[in-house]
């Protein structure tokens, strides 16, 4: 019982941010959960949010694995992500005839490419020691250029009917294809956490990786594992980016997400300094995220102006969800009850004496 109360409190934070920006679109218009169909598929805000955050949701997942082991963030993930769907694309247009199945090797070696990425994060970071954020801005400067040289300094553009349905939809199913990925990739990493420690592992080493050891778990290869997991992740995220975008542009293909993914995991009500987590905490934080975007854009705010309003409420979420300000109010919770306590205690007695008159007379 104790536990379900702690991972209830993770998600207050993320899920009231959600309810606050539910009021204030509802209040914009009350057609906010308007859903049409449109093509033989489902549109309106909701499908639209659940479609624009999937690659989020995927990078988030990973950024909070690595968090938890390696007490540390992966900033170069947009890079990876770019540079293994330059691979994906690269294969499938060098394809004689894009089948499904050109499809699913060309995923597959992105993925790989995406634990090649991975595996290099990872090295320097559970071998070598160094700052998760300081191995990582080794890919965030040079990646795009790598990226850039497998696409043969060009901007290739998938155009094959199998794309554009990973991309839209596909005919007869009524729900964006992204959707539908995201939602697999979510299913797949909850059985993992059912039926292996990963999750007991990634946390006992983000706490305390001597006491991990001495329980026979190596932090080395837990914090190398959450990399190759997040090679994974880009390489998932990159897939389903450049089949939205239906070309690789390898200057703004998830340009700065890797911000976005930090910031779901600290408003999923995560400590970015690693330890315990919530995955489903930095999932409803990733879409919390693609709802603040397009509910500045409803309010019509000028796009010039988005991100200085998306960095004060962003200011202001950190502070209220910082511990300072939740040992404030834990403490002044603790006291209003304590005075609720002695005030009923204090009735008590008095209330039975009046009764006990009123008997007498």
């Amino acid at each position: 019982m104790s536990n379900m109360k702690k991972n209830i409190s993770h998600l207050v934070l993320p899920l009231s941010v959600m309810a606050l920006l539910i009021i204030i679109n509802l209040i914009k218009g009350a057609d906010y959960f308007t859903i049409s169909m449109v093509n033989g598929a489902f549109y309106g805000n909701i499908p639209n949010i659940l479609f624009g955050a999937s690659e989020l949701v995927i990078l988030s997942i990973g950024m909070t694995l690595v968090t938890g082991a390696s007490r540390g963030q992966d900033i170069s993930i947009g890079v990876s992500a770019t540079i293994t769907s330059a691979v994906f694309v690269q294969y499938v247009l060098q394809a004689s005839e894009v089948t499904l199945f050109t499809i699913i090797v060309g995923f597959l070696l992105s993925c790989l490419m995406g634990l090649v990425l991975g595996a290099f994060n990872g090295t320097l970071v559970s071998v070598f020691k160094v700052q998760p954020m300081v191995a990582s801005l080794i890919l965030f400067t040079g990646g795009r250029s790598i990226a850039f040289m497998i696409d043969g300094k060009l901007s290739p553009i998938l155009a094959n009917d199998i794309s554009n349905k990973i991309g839209t939809v596909i005919p007869g199913v009524p729900v964006q294809t992204a959707i539908i990925l995201t939602a697999v990739f979510i299913a797949i990493v909850a059985v993992v956490f059912k039926t292996t420690n990963l999750r007991l592992y990634v946390e006992t080493v983000g706490i305390n990786p001597n006491a991990a050891r001495l329980n026979g778990i190596n932090p080395k290869k837990i914090i190398f594992l959450t990399f190759l997991i997040m090679g994974i992740c880009t390489a998932v995220a990159g897939f389903i980016a450049v089949n939205k975008a239906g070309r690789h542009d390898s200057v703004n293909l998830l340009k700065l997400i890797m911000m976005d993914a930090i910031l779901a995991v600290a408003i999923g009500g995560n400590s970015l300094g690693g330890g315990k987590f919530s995955i489903t905490g930095s999932i409803i934080g990733a879409y919390t995220i693609e709802m603040l975007n397009r509910t500045l854009l409803r309010l019509e705010i000028d796009p010039a102006m988005i991100k200085v309003f998306k960095a004060v409420f962003i200011i202001i979420l950190m502070v209220v969800a910082s511990p300072v300000v939740r040992a404030f109010m834990s403490k002044n919770l603790d006291r209003f009850r304590s005075w609720r306590l002695s005030s009923s205690q204090q009735k008590g007695p008095i209330s039975t004496t009046n009764i006990a008159r009123k008997q007498g007379e």
